[in-house]
């Protein structure tokens, strides 16, 4: 993802204004987690860790088996799953971003938020990590293939390929998040944390979708659509892996029935969907909506 003569006669000044107000932006919108959760105040036992409705279970008769205490032991674990594979997939990107912005000129807006955007990913992954630390949730990583594919996928995508992954995950759980801060039902310190992430994350989502814009200039229908299956497949790895299967131990499932469960579960599946549909209208408009990728969004319960 290193910066070529043609890469750089793209970018125009309209591409440099869009960085600048992006850097205004964060220069008076962002917080400091350190301050504005609240970690000393306990949990209280009743507050779920997500909106009911965003567990995976949710809709299933296996959901409806559980006590109101198991349930809420569930959604902890459901969101603390999503916050360590956020923090999985925020290493991946900051190590994009960096190799992107690798010898382009420090003087440039664009150059500036890149770094800006960095520090924020650094913040948001401490935040997370806290906060499953606070609600006493284990770390829930990725299997050994699918963080191989993480480290192929960092070391190997580049221009729109890369914003385009990172504009996946982020995109989806921008909708969850923005249901989650508003959950009466749901832990303060999930509301709060919710929060600080969907303001910062929408400045990185329109500097993702101009970076893919920008890369996509000029550029022939072979790489567009190569580009296009990658980020497909980038979605499904993301989406499939958000919340692992040994999340449903924490309440003595068998992990495999409730995987089974989750599989048929449409009130899911609807879900995710809806959360899509913003992206999916980006990738149609930026031409990386094609039919092998569409297939693969559909498989994933994208589209």
């Amino acid at each position: 993802m290193t910066s070529t003569p043609t890469e750089s006669t793209q970018r125009t000044a309209a591409d440099e204004d869009v960085s600048q107000r992006l850097l205004d932006s964060a220069a008076t919108l962002s917080y400091d987690p350190a301050t504005e959760v609240d970690w000393e105040s306990p949990l209280p036992p009743d507050a779920h860790g997500l909106n009911p409705e965003w567990s995976t279970l949710y809709g299933t008769p296996l959901w409806d088996e559980l006590s109101a205490e198991q349930q809420v032991t569930l959604t902890r674990h459901e969101v603390c799953s999503v916050m360590s594979i956020g923090i999985w997939f925020e290493m991946i990107l900051q190590q994009m971003i960096l190799r992107d912005q690798y010898v382009k000129d420090p003087a440039n807006a664009e150059f500036r938020f890149a770094l800006t955007e960095i520090a924020d990913e650094c913040r948001h992954s401490i935040m997370f990590a806290r906060a499953c630390a606070k609600m006493e949730v284990p770390a829930y990583l990725p299997p050994p293939s699918v963080a191989l594919l993480g480290r192929l996928f960092k070391t190997l995508a580049s221009a729109e390929s890369a914003y385009g992954g990172i504009l996946v995950a982020e995109e989806v759980l921008d909708v969850m998040q923005r249901d989650w801060m508003r959950g009466e039902n749901v832990l303060s310190i999930v509301r709060t944390t919710s929060k600080i992430h969907v303001v910062e994350e929408s400045r990185h989502m329109k500097f993702a979708r101009q970076e893919i814009k920008e890369s996509l200039r000029g550029v022939g229908t072979v790489r567009r659509h190569a580009s296009a299956l990658l980020i497909s497949v980038v979605a499904n790895v993301i989406v499939t892996n958000m919340v692992q299967k040994d999340v449903y131990k924490s309440v003595g499932l068998d992990p495999e029935r409730a995987v089974a469960a989750v599989r048929r579960n449409e009130h899911r599946k609807s879900m995710l969907r809806n959360s899509c549909v913003h992206l999916m209208d980006f990738l149609s408009e930026a031409g990386l909506l094609t039919r092998p990728a569409m297939a693969i969004y559909r498989r994933t319960n994208m589209i």
